[in-house]
């Protein structure tokens, strides 16, 4: 059997990995257009803060951990086009411009995703940079260290990571974004409000609900950012506005979102026989709302890309879908999400309710116990949990694991107030706070009136 692999990052090298454990007489090829594998991008902002210094740690496999399995791997080879009909590939060669051509009889593709980089005035200035791979990062490290002041673009978890990392660093730091608040899409605004304080508070300015719209420089470097509400000084500027799937090789041969996601079975298999995808470059089926979303994260694409060895032979192992469960630290607060916040399961049509508590988490008598605010958001009629978020200076964020469980069965609030969780003082108390937040949304009781 000849399995093709197009791309090598998180997906990729789970589908390869396990691939090549399960079926050890395949021969397996890689073609990757960069020069290195199985990059940690989550791992950037940590590496450009300081706090990774070997960057080596952000790796996980390399082309000679796969040599050892058996695997081919064309490093800096770019495949330019997919026959899904003659189950052939073209690839070129970035060092040589040599063409080759492959064929397969399975392909597994997992292209990733690329960052929305939109046609600025100005946006060929040097200094203004992209934060996705490997070479980006360095490329960041290296500037920074002339820079005094940074203008990021984009206030998702990437953003936040970056100012926050930049701020500690020294550097005076802008925080762009068109939308009204940071961190939009993963948490409401009881959650956002406090981050953006506390980023404030650290110095850095946010320019929220302001949409760039050109930047100037001189000599060819960026030197101001300018949106339609203000201008900011830069000598960097890092982009990080969100993420487009790579899919354009497959184009017209199978079935995609309209952003271009993929879309696959619960076996990772697309619509085109015999070619299964995964990773960033994918959509997946979102449980909350019981549909296909693009939700490009980490843990979507290992899941995915182990699912696709599992199931290259026949159907075997199905997918459970996801909750689009996360996690982030900003200085001093722990804080995870998983499922819909209460804004975005009212966009999707939901009739739901919500409970935000305000807890100790564990007894007051113990030497601390720091306060946990937790969201629960969940349907009227059926009470199915769908979402929830949580904050705590108390790293609690495995809590929002176990409500991701809860979401991937169906559980209802009413389940979620009387689950048995375990009591002992160092870590919680006789009502854990999942507890307290299911017993906040019981449902009223008849009154004694009413039964007289």
């Amino acid at each position: 059997m000849k399995i093709a692999v197009i791309g090598c990052t998180h997906a990729g090298t789970a589908a390869i990995v396990n691939a090549a454990k399960l079926y050890p007489e395949a021969q397996i090829t890689v073609y990757e257009r960069n020069d290195n594998i199985s990059f940690l991008s989550c791992g950037i902002a940590l590496y450009v803060g300081g706090m990774v210094k070997d960057p080596a740690g952000l790796f996980y496999s390399s082309p000679e951990q796969l040599k050892e399995l058996g695997v081919e791997t064309r490093m800096l080879h770019e495949v330019t086009e997919i026959d899904t009909l003659g189950k052939t590939l073209t690839a070129r060669n970035l060092k040589t411009g040599e063409m080759l051509q492959d064929s397969y009889d399975k392909l597994i593709v997992t292209t990733g995703s690329w960052p929305i980089v939109p046609k600025f005035e100005g946006g060929d200035l040097d200094n203004i940079l992209l934060s996705k791979n490997f070479n980006h990062s360095n490329t960041i490290i290296e500037k920074s260290k002339q820079a005094s002041s940074i203008v990021v673009v984009g206030a998702g978890y990437i953003g936040v990571e970056l100012v926050e990392a930049f701020q500690l660093n020294g550097k005076q730091v802008t925080l762009i974004d068109a939308e009204e608040r940071i961190l939009s899409k993963y948490l409401d605004a009881d959650y956002t409000d406090k981050i953006e304080a506390s980023l404030q508070h650290h110095g850095i300015k946010l320019a929220l609900g302001e949409k760039v719209t050109r930047f100037e420089g001189a000599t060819g470097k960026v030197s101001k950012v300018i949106t339609d509400k203000g201008e900011y000084e830069a000598d960097l500027v890092i982009l990080c506005i969100g993420f487009r799937p790579n899919t354009e090789l497959l184009k017209g041969q199978v079935d995609m979102l309209k952003n271009g996601a993929i879309i696959v079975d619960n076996y990772m298999q697309t619509s085109c026989p015999d070619v299964y995808a995964a990773g960033d470059s994918c959509a997946v089926y979102y449980n909350p709302t019981r549909q296909h979303a693009y939700i490009p994260l980490a843990t979507n694409a290992v899941r995915m890309g182990t699912l696709i060895a599992r199931n290259l032979i026949k159907p075997t192992v199905s997918y459970m879908g996801t909750q689009g469960t996360s996690g982030i630290k900003i200085y001093e607060d722990n804080i995870a999400a998983t499922g819909l916040t209460e804004l975005a399961a009212q966009e999707a049509g939901l009739d739901i309710d919500s409970v935000l508590i305000h807890e100790h988490y564990r007894p007051e008598f113990m030497p601390t116990h720091e306060e946990v605010m937790l969201k629960v958001v969940f349907e009227k009629t059926s009470r199915r949990i769908v979402g929830a978020q949580l904050m705590s200076k108390a790293n609690l964020t495995q809590s929002i694991n176990t409500l991701s469980v809860c979401i991937q069965n169906q559980m209802t609030m009413e389940e979620l107030a009387f689950v048995d969780f375990f009591f002992q003082p160092h870590y919680n108390k006789p009502w854990n706070f999942l507890n307290t937040a299911g017993l906040a949304a019981l449902p009223e009781v008849p009154s004694l009136e009413l039964t007289r």
